[in-house]
């Protein structure tokens, strides 16, 4: 699909009203396919895969506020607002930058393994670390690590095709548009807080160390009345790990 001259992969499923799903660095649209048939019962389910990710393939330097841009162009597209939206790891920052620069494109918003932003300085340096390494030598280089540190023992222990397919996920990005999502990460500036008249929801992972649950609680404090639910036994890929739960929260929030 065009969306602001660029060519992006995106999967639209379902009748009704939009429900945006945006995945986080090393995701694509398939991170959220345990929600999209129960989804697409109600809702009209769009799934992009950011420039850069997945499908969509990579045409300059990338941002938060270039993706933030490509997702309202979207929403826009398809005369879609103002949508339910909901956001994973660094699609967390980009959605919120999209609910405070376009507040009248969002009606409620989601946010899954919410990470700061903008990141700590040492986050920020293992970003650009990370962008070299894959350069370098290739998405293998990483895609164990990521998979190992970023999911939770008893999903690697228990349900080890989850754990498979975070891998997979990883190992089959671009290296350049990984690198510059990377970046993108790393230069990510804060979008501000969430508007208290927003209706948003945080769901994570008690074994998230990517989005730690104090980043998320900080969220729901500073907002007022959000939803807040922190599962355990789950790291940080909290859609494919704990696939029910959200599915079920998603329904009742919107």
């Amino acid at each position: 699909m065009q969306v602001n001259g660029k060519e992006l992969a995106v999967e639209i499923t379902g009748e009704g009203p939009v429900v945006l799903l945006v995945h986080g660095l090393g995701g694509t649209s398939n991170f959220y396919q345990p929600q999209v048939e129960a989804l697409a019962e109600r809702f009209t389910v769009v799934r992009p895969d950011t420039e850069g990710s997945g499908r969509s393939a990579v045409a300059g330097t990338l941002s938060i506020e270039g993706f933030a841009n490509d997702l309202a162009a979207l929403v826009e597209g398809l005369d879609a607002g103002p949508a339910r939206v909901v956001g994973h790891s660094m699609g967390t920052i980009t959605v919120r930058s999209l609910a405070a620069r376009r507040p009248e494109l969002v009606s409620h918003l989601a946010l899954l393994g919410a990470v700061p932003a903008p990141l700590p300085e040492a986050g920020q340096q293992g970003q650009h670390d990370r962008a070299a390494k894959v350069r370098a030598e290739g998405m293998a280089a990483v895609a164990d690590a990521v998979m190992t540190n970023a999911t939770a023992e008893a999903t690697r222990r228990d349900h080890p095709a989850t754990a498979a397919c975070v891998r997979e996920l990883v190992l089959r990005q671009d290296p350049e548009g990984y690198a510059r999502s990377c970046e993108a990460l790393a230069g990510a500036g804060d979008p501000g807080p969430v508007d208290p008249a927003l209706p948003l929801l945080l769901l994570t992972g008690a074994e998230d160390g990517v989005g730690v649950p104090a980043v998320s609680r900080s969220l729901a404090d500073a907002h007022g009345s959000a939803v807040l639910e922190i599962f355990g036994d789950c790291g940080h890929w909290t859609a494919l790990e704990r696939p029910h739960e959200v599915t079920e929260h998603l329904l009742k929030f919107f």
